[in-house]
């Protein structure tokens, strides 16, 4: 299901992946991240940092668009479609701009959906509800 970039990267840690559920999780723990670093590159006026953690940003959401299942899905799947497609507009703005505020609006809408992920799969992910 999830085998792009960003899946061999997580993979690669000393974290051993024990579901989907979990690798999920850990791409939105990943954004969160990135996020902070890529503000950090804006604000020091670093172009490489910025650039490269709005890319690894990026990469992760092109991941998540990946493994979206629209036959199991349905609606929440086309919905989270649209949700992350405009994530990535709005980091390339970020990249354009040089504007941390876009950040924050992808930070805040990740921080949600990493919230709702937990809350759905409280037993594959160890969160008791």
């Amino acid at each position: 299901m999830l085998k792009g970039k960003a899946y061999n990267s997580y993979t690669q840690s000393s974290v051993a992946v024990q579901s989907p559920a979990k690798l999920v999780e850990m791409l939105y723990e990943g954004i969160l991240r990135f996020s902070v670093a890529a503000k950090q590159g804006i604000e020091e006026e670093d172009i490489e940092k910025k650039i490269y953690y709005i890319n690894r940003i990026t990469d992760i959401f092109a991941e998540l668009l990946s493994s979206l299942d629209y036959e199991k899905g349905g609606q929440v799947a086309h919905y989270l479609t649209g949700l992350y497609t405009h994530q990535i507009k709005l980091l390339t703005q970020a990249n354009i701009e040089d504007d941390a505020s876009k950040i924050d609006i992808v930070v805040r809408v990740v921080r949600g959906l990493l919230e709702a992920w937990r809350e759905v799969h409280p037993d594959e992910l160890g969160n008791a509800v």
